[in-house]
């Protein structure tokens, strides 16, 4: 697998960013604003992700997806580990990231990855979406806040 950044003559991989995030007008402008790394096997998209610069030092790592039919191969791990390294060699001193209350397996992995919980967003999904959202059986309805030091 390869994990190279967007062309700037290459559409985003829609599809998988809103994998990781359902709303297609906070995507594009996470698209706009921030970096996006493409990962491929066989010459084939498999992941993504998007690194965003919040404040001096601070970068957000949103929109890691791995597309369903290859999800449990690591993929996403080496994402994860391959934005916190993009972040240090680039000079940030902090990689932070949000995810559901309900995503169970993310949280999981970003801990794995060295991330640390700092804090919940009440009722940040039920705020900012129109639809309501369920994995694993649960309502999304908290952002998780978390981060890393680099």
């Amino acid at each position: 697998m390869h994990i190279r950044p967007l062309r700037e003559d290459e559409q985003p991989p829609m599809d998988l960013l809103l994998l990781a995030d359902p709303s297609e007008s906070i995507v594009a402008g996470y698209v706009k604003r921030g970096s996006c790394w493409i990962a491929e096997a066989n010459s084939e998209v498999v992941g993504v992700y998007i690194l965003l610069e919040t404040r001096p030092e601070t970068v957000e790592l949103v929109n890691v997806a791995v597309r369903e039919d290859v999800q449990g191969n690591g993929i996403g791990k080496r994402l994860v580990l391959h934005a916190v390294e993009t972040a240090r060699k680039a000079g940030f001193r902090t990689i932070e990231l949000g995810t559901g209350n309900s995503s169970i397996g993310q949280l999981a992995l970003y801990q794995k990855c060295g991330f640390r919980i700092i804090g919940v967003d009440i009722d940040f999904f039920v705020r900012h979406y129109d639809h309501p959202i369920f994995e694993n059986g649960i309502q999304c309805r908290d952002m998780i806040r978390m981060k890393q030091d680099l």
